[in-house]
């Protein structure tokens, strides 16, 4: 009995409480819209050198689904660039563990129908767990399907705020 209470006590003492949020998320990454969301916002997220688990990231979409960045090129022309989960992970993974990257919703809009649902999800982004002021912030439009077992992501867009488009107050967190 003794051993069962110290193995706790050790495991718990070894585990983040971030880390503990994340395996909380993945108990059941699919059953809520809370819960979708938060599993991809934990997923891609973590410090300098910390691997992602890329097959619960994978997990979340269906087979046919696209993240699709939108932004201006050089010639301030707006264009969006189509991928599927696994060429986010291919162009963007290394650069995430390099260089820590930390996701953080902070509001959301939500507009649903029977089986459909879309999301704009209003993010800031850290380069650390520790950073106080987001490097980037940003809206996710993203587009949720329920098959009457789970959530699935059908696709993300997203684009950064910048100079000439900062994000509107009706997507901000409301202050008090």
């Amino acid at each position: 009995m003794k051993s069962c209470t110290f193995l706790s006590l050790l495991f718990f003492s070894l585990v983040s409480p971030a880390q503990m949020e994340a395996q909380d998320a993945r108990i059941s990454p699919y059953g809520t819209k809370d819960q979708i969301i938060k599993t991809l916002y934990s997923v891609i997220s973590g410090d300098a050198g910390q691997e992602r688990d890329w097959d619960l990231f994978r997990s979340l979409f269906t087979a046919d689904a696209q993240m699709i960045p939108i932004q201006k090129n050089r010639e301030a022309k707006v264009k969006a660039e189509y991928l599927s989960p696994q060429d986010y992970i291919d162009r963007s993974g290394a650069w995430l563990i390099e260089n820590g990257f930390f996701e953080k919703e902070i509001f959301r809009k939500e507009d649903c129908f029977a089986n459909i649902c879309h999301l704009f999800s209003t993010y800031e982004a850290f380069k650390s767990s520790t950073d106080k002021m987001p490097f980037m912030r940003g809206i996710n439009s993203i587009q949720l399907m329920y098959d009457e077992n789970r959530w699935w992501i059908v696709n993300i867009a997203w684009q950064a705020e910048n100079k000439n488009d900062m994000l509107p107050s009706h997507y901000l967190p409301k202050k008090d």
